[in-house]
């Protein structure tokens, strides 16, 4: 295993798993031919899609498919190959509709398309340090007019304390909370974005959002998901199209307006699939998520999802008070006029100001 693979695996904590499940039907004729298939494949690869006709039946003709778009259509039992530098990272649903003797059959296999690209270990320098309120079970986190937006979720400590979640404008200097509005106890707030002056942020598991006006924090409007019973985990934006993250490994593009999805990316640092992508922030033109549960950013491409680049913030929460409730780091805050980077964790008592290099 090569040098970043390594440490992406380490500093992100994700492990393997078999990831070639060849699915078959159980009265199937034909099968997906699995002796030309990898579990595996990068994108600059190419696989090829045959059959496997146990049965010596006559074939007519196959029509290929990849997650349900047609592909192509070959005469008798010819074999398809596929270049897949345009598709999806992620699992690659192979399905061959095969006619014969006046029937037709359906043979289906998954492969797993993965990322080609080598995570860049980066490196990190302290700045500043920001006192940050300890009850803020930090969320979101987003620089807006110089001023900086937090949202909060009610989380419950091991000192049984449970918080409140809530939207607040602070000074990110002094920690003071200038404006704030809490949500009522039944709602678990989530990952905030500001745009067009509108302040967007995501419940956990109550499959709604809201948007405030960003200045009086008047609530305009409630909105659900696009998807019924997806979590809301991650908010951040392009300076025109929604990103959230859900708590799996895809990433959701998502019209502001109509507040439905547009696209998506499923997350992967090199050869793995990179779950429980958290917090977002959109930096020159790259998405930075943290990792729930781990001390690291992936730095993550927003076409392709492949992992460009990792931080590792390990050493920041021994920085920290180590007090009762103190929880992992969560919140990435881009501040475009100094051109660093802000973050903290939830209950930290503690915020960062920091700049990355490679």
């Amino acid at each position: 295993m090569k040098k970043y693979n390594f440490l992406s695996i380490i500093l992100l904590g994700i492990t393997l798993v078999n990831c070639g499940d060849t699915k078959k039907g159980e009265n199937s004729i034909f099968t997906i031919d699995s002796s030309t298939l990898k579990e595996q494949y990068k994108p600059e690869e190419s696989l090829e899609i045959g059959i496997v006709n146990a049965n010596k039946k006559e074939i007519d003709s196959i029509i290929y498919y990849i997650n349900d778009q047609k592909i192509s259509s070959k005469k008798g039992a010819e074999k398809l190959t596929v270049q897949l530098k345009d598709n999806k990272l992620g699992y690659q649903n192979l399905k061959a509709l095969v006619y014969f003797e006046g029937d037709n059959s359906e043979a289906t296999a998954r492969v797993e398309l993965v990322s080609d690209v080598q995570p860049k270990l980066l490196k990190y320098t302290i700045v500043n340090t920001y006192p940050h309120d300890y009850q803020a079970y930090t969320q979101g986190l987003e620089f807006y007019r110089d001023t900086l937006y937090e949202g909060t979720g009610n989380g419950v400590g091991v000192s049984g304390k449970r918080g409140i979640s809530s939207l607040r404008k602070t000074d990110y200097k002094t920690g003071k909370v200038y404006k704030k509005i809490e949500l009522a106890d039944q709602y678990f707030g989530e990952g905030i974005t500001i745009l067009n002056n509108k302040v967007y942020q995501l419940t956990w598991q109550n499959n709604e959002g809201y948007i405030y006006n960003v200045d009086t924090f008047k609530k305009e409007k409630t909105f659900p998901y696009f998807k019924k019973n997806i979590e809301g985990w991650g908010l951040t934006n392009d300076g025109t199209y929604l990103y959230q993250s859900d708590g799996t490994e895809k990433i959701w593009k998502i019209d502001a307006k109509t507040l439905k999805e547009v696209d998506y990316i499923n997350v992967y640092s090199y050869e793995t699939k990179i779950k429980s992508v958290n917090e977002l922030e959109w930096i020159d033109g790259k998405i930075y998520g943290n990792i729930y549960q781990k001390d690291a950013i992936a730095v993550i491409n927003p076409n392709t999802g492949a992992v460009e680049g990792i931080i590792n913030l390990i050493d920041l929460k021994a920085k920290v008070s180590q007090l009762p409730d103190t929880d992992v780091l969560n919140g990435i805050a881009y501040n475009p006029k100094t051109k660093t980077i802000f973050v903290t964790g939830k209950n930290w008592d503690k915020m960062f100001e920091i700049k990355v290099t490679e």
